[in-house]
């Protein structure tokens, strides 16, 4: 992966994002920062996405993928197609404010130790409530959105270390993929930004959270309850197998198993609903799947470059 100095790419994801990816790449096209060039990586979709893009914008490079195969495999193409020594990647149902790629370059030009930034997200229909305000995980071993579903009344207006970006609205030094790695196709969506994030920092590439770095998402526009379900409840399980160290598991061992039960739990109160058993395979799916998992943690390890002091401070 060659980069050009002073170029960002822009790599949007899609699949069958017809109705609103319109008005996404148009917030692209608007963007106040040059050099950009902008990526659309198409995952098999059929509902005219391509034709739409090819006619209507003509300045995107367009990568058609035979199959889907889920956001974490569209989002590499991209990353391995693109040119930019920084590496943005916006979703399909998101439309992102002028200066959006111009912030998240300056938040990495004022923080050579990030190798990511995190924009702020709100939500498309409600704009004064946060859908993400970057990612954190928790010592109970369950990622979450910073910031999700709160008013935003500045309480997120500090451009703050954080865990991890939200791959709905982020940027990424080419450096970091060149040292940990591409997103893991494994998860096909959901976490794999939260998968990346840990070998990031466990690997001493840090994240910064650009509040001025404005994008509005329309929440849940491309996945469906029971697909997010299983996804979760088997991604979730993947992370503590392969990402979460050792030292956070001594420490919070018993947190932990107590909110997989819980979760557990809750499912089957609900077992009647499609995504509460969804959930549950998935679960389950993670448990009998994680013994290859934890074979990796060695090479996370090998790379490892941070004190278990700043391992366990970056929990919330």
């Amino acid at each position: 992966m060659s980069a050009e100095p002073g170029l960002v790419s822009v790599v949007v994801p899609n699949y069958n994002g017809a109705p609103f990816l319109a008005e996404c790449l148009h917030s692209l096209r608007g963007q106040s920062y040059r050099p950009m060039e902008t990526i659309l990586v198409d995952d098999a979709s059929t509902d005219g996405s391509v034709g739409m893009s090819r006619a209507s914008f003509p300045e995107v490079r367009v990568i058609e993928l035979l199959r889907n195969g889920g956001f974490a495999r569209a989002a590499n193409h991209g990353i391995v197609a693109s040119r930019g020594e920084i590496i943005a990647l916006l979703n399909n149902d998101a439309v992102a404010e002028p200066e959006w790629l111009e912030e998240l370059v300056g938040a990495l030009n004022r923080h050579p130790e990030a190798g990511s930034v995190a924009a702020k997200v709100l939500l498309r229909g409600e704009p004064r409530t946060f859908n993400s305000a970057g990612d954190l995980f928790r010592r109970t071993g369950l990622p979450d959105n910073r910031g999700a579903w709160e008013l935003d009344l500045g309480q997120y207006d500090a451009e703050d270390e954080i865990f991890g970006a939200s791959a709905a609205a982020a940027a990424y030094r080419r450096a970091l993929f060149e040292d940990v790695g591409l997103f893991d196709e494994r998860f096909f969506m959901y976490c794999e930004d939260v998968d990346l994030a840990f070998r990031a920092q466990l690997a001493g590439h840090r994240c910064v959270y650009a509040p001025r770095a404005i994008v509005r998402h329309r929440l849940g526009a491309t996945g469906g309850s029971t697909l997010a379900s299983y996804q979760c409840g088997r991604n979730f399980v993947w992370l503590l197998a392969r990402d979460v160290p050792g030292v956070v598991w001594r420490c919070h061992w018993r947190a932990i198993l107590r909110a997989q039960l819980a979760l557990a739990k809750g499912a089957l109160h609900h077992a009647h609903e499609p995504a509460a058993r969804a959930r549950l395979r998935g679960q389950l799916v993670g448990l009998l799947t994680s013994p290859r998992l934890l074979l990796e943690r060695r090479r996370f390890s090998a790379k490892r470059r941070v004190s278990d002091d700043y391992i366990v401070g970056l929990l919330a």
